[in-house]
């Protein structure tokens, strides 16, 4: 697709609702229908394959699910899946529709395609074979899968876009840019069983598994970007990941000298976890939590934390988010903030944690690559509901 594409700060009624993205990057000839939001079921699939209620702890006093009781709201995502795939050729098909196994749920990352070994490397169609007709059919899939606040979800995977665009037009490899992102259903879209929509490229990772219709796992999510930067591109501002970093920043700041020698970690770490260049990082969530308990932080200090948090589940589709948040606020007395390096995250290696019964977020700051400045990496993780509960193995 042409990169001097129109670009506009309104994604228009005619989409069916009122969505508003001051900043969304989205070409005219690219906007599509309606979108509505899923909720989930809050099952996952137990070792055997059997699907199983999420633990109490995740869900209400009385065991309810995680994400709420399902209301065949899923029927939108799988009726633009089935629209978006009756757009494609017979070897475009082909190669976005995969097999559903947890290796292949598992094959998302940081690195551009270029970057990445063949057993490593991303599965599923790339959008650079798409036409204008296909893509306007994607981002109508999308549109319906994540959320609708300015600089979340919908907007702020457009802005990711555009921001490697830029970095293709600064200076960077021909790998680079929207074309060198890629679609996969993991398995057939249908209102029984399981699937996977799997979108990701270069800094981004969106994993969303459906169980018979509805959202069972919104997580892993990756985010990350470079520059750090806003952006100017085509006269329009570029800045995702900007509230996530800033979110953190204050909270951070927010500790007095005793908070913060609570939060800080006792051993430096300087790279994510659980991120995606990990080895082991799925199902491997550490045992010991460590920082700074959230019962122990004043109101204004728990409703920042609560922030950094909204800030990563908005990306879902809203009343799925909803839903999600709802959880974890409720975990949140028992969710520990921590930290390492320094408070400012302005240079490498500076690192930021929130760890609850559920919920897992980190932020790293990550040498520079195609600029000169660092530049953030942050993964979302759920110790539930990842994959929708699939491990290896099944």
């Amino acid at each position: 697709m042409n990169l001097e594409y129109i670009l506009t700060r309104t994604i228009p009624a005619s989409i069916g609702h009122a969505r508003r993205a001051s900043s969304a990057l989205v070409p005219r000839k690219l906007l599509a229908g309606a979108a509505i939001s899923l909720l989930g079921s809050g099952m996952y699939a137990a070792a055997d394959g059997s699907v199983q209620a999420v633990a109490s702890q995740a869900g209400g006093a009385d065991g309810s699910l995680a994400f709420g009781a399902p209301s065949g709201s899923g029927a939108e995502v799988l009726d633009r899946a089935n629209a978006f795939m009756a757009m494609l050729d017979d070897e475009q098909r082909a190669a976005l529709l995969q097999e559903y196994t947890f290796a292949n749920a598992a094959r998302w990352h940081t690195f551009p395609q270029w970057g990445m070994r063949q057993r490593q490397a991303r599965i599923g169609l790339a959008l650079g074979t798409l036409s204008d007709a296909q893509w306007s059919a994607l981002n109508a899939l999308l549109a319906a899968a994540t959320g609708s606040g300015s600089n979340e979800g919908f907007d702020e995977i457009q802005q990711h876009l555009a921001m490697d665009d830029w970095i293709r037009r600064n200076g960077g490899r021909e790998g680079y840019g929207r074309g060198n992102f890629y679609i996969a259903f993991l398995g057939a879209p249908s209102d029984s069983g399981i699937w996977q929509l799997q979108f990701g490229g270069h800094h981004l990772a969106l994993t969303n598994t459906y169980r018979d219709g509805v959202l069972v796992g919104a997580t892993p999510s990756f985010r990350a970007i470079e520059p750090h930067t806003v952006v100017e591109l085509d006269g329009v501002t570029i800045r995702p990941q900007r509230d996530e970093w800033e979110a953190f920043v204050s909270l951070l700041a927010s500790l007095d000298r005793g908070q913060t020698d609570a939060a800080e970690l006792g051993r430096r770490q300087r790279v994510l976890l659980l991120g995606p260049e990990v080895r082991n990082k799925d199902w491997n969530f550490p045992a010991r939590v460590e920082g700074i308990a959230a019962a122990s932080l004043t109101e204004t200090q728990r409703a920042l934390l609560l922030k950094a948090i909204s800030l990563y589940v908005n990306d879902i589709a809203d009343a799925d988010a909803e839903l999600i948040l709802a959880r974890y606020e409720r975990e949140l007395d028992t969710t520990y903030l921590s930290f390492s390096g320094s408070p400012s995250l302005t240079r490498t290696g500076d690192y930021v944690r929130i760890d609850g019964p559920s919920v897992w977020i980190e932020l790293a700051m990550d040498p520079a690559y195609s600029t000169d400045q660092p530049h953030v990496h942050a993964v979302w993780r759920d110790k539930r509901t990842d994959y929708g509960g699939t491990r290896p193995g099944m």
